[in-house]
This record gives structure tokens, C-alpha cells and sequence, in this order.
């Protein structure tokens, strides 16, 4: 039971350490929209989580071979684990940033990091609930 309530709360914690690593990295792209040459980065989440979870393997992750290892932070990725987004079109000074779009993510991610906020919260409020003793209100 324990280790149910656990795992569900490690998921959710390594959510919002990559949706809050997609954040910063979306506040970057909008902050660059000016810089010549700036090319927009992303990240494919869905595969970050896979990653982070250790549903797929990581191409040239740290491994825990022994006790005594200290295991990679969920969610610390490298810039390999990074993406350029995709270009709508072109601009003459190269700059690869589509502000519609990067305000567009920068929102939905926004809405999406909150989301997982209240979910941690509600299971931890329940977990709470659920301890108390019956005679307590």
C-alpha cells in the first residue's frame, strides 16, 4: 500500500521537475526572441517522463551499479535531451523563435505544471485525512 502511494508521488515529482524544466526552457526561447541567430529549443515530454521513470532507457545515463551510487536527479537532463522546435517559417536573421507559439506552450505547460501541483496536493490532503484518528474533526 505504502509503496503504491510512494510510486505515485515519485511520478508526479518528476512531472514537475520536467514540466518546471519546460518552463524555464520556454521563458529562454521567448526571452531569445530578439537574438540573431537564437535557434528555439523544446523537449519531447512525454519521452522525458518515460526517461525519468525508467520506462525507456537513457542514451548515456549515469548508471547505479552499487548501494553506495547516488542516483541522477529525476529530471536533470542534459542538453542532448533537448530539441530544437521546428521552424514555422523562415526570418532573416535567423532567429528560430515563433513567439504565437512559444506563448501557446509556455500557457499550456503553465495550466499543465498546476495541474500536477493540486493532484500532489490532493493525495497528500487525502493521505492526511486518512491517518487521523475517527474521533478527530
Amino acid at each position: 500500500m505504502l509503496n503504491r502511494l510512494t510510486d505515485t508521488l515519485n511520478f508526479q515529482t518528476q512531472a514537475l521537475t520536467l514540466r518546471a524544466e519546460r518552463q524555464r526552457q520556454l521563458a529562454s526561447n521567448i526571452a531569445n526572441a530578439d537574438t540573431p541567430g537564437y535557434q528555439a529549443r523544446d523537449m519531447d515530454f512525454s519521452k522525458a517522463l518515460r526517461e525519468a521513470t525508467g520506462e525507456i532507457a537513457t542514451n548515456g545515463a549515469l548508471q547505479t551499479t552499487q548501494r553506495g551510487h547516488i542516483a541522477p536527479l529525476a529530471g536533470a537532463r542534459g542538453e542532448s535531451g533537448k530539441e530544437y522546435a521546428l521552424q514555422s517559417q523562415t526570418s532573416l536573421d535567423s532567429n528560430g523563435v515563433d513567439m504565437d507559439r512559444e506563448r501557446a506552450s509556455f500557457a499550456d505547460n503553465s495550466v499543465k505544471y498546476e495541474a500536477t501541483l493540486r493532484f500532489i496536493n490532493g493525495s497528500v490532503r487525502t493521505t492526511l485525512d486518512a491517518m487521523k484518528s475517527h474521533n478527530q474533526s
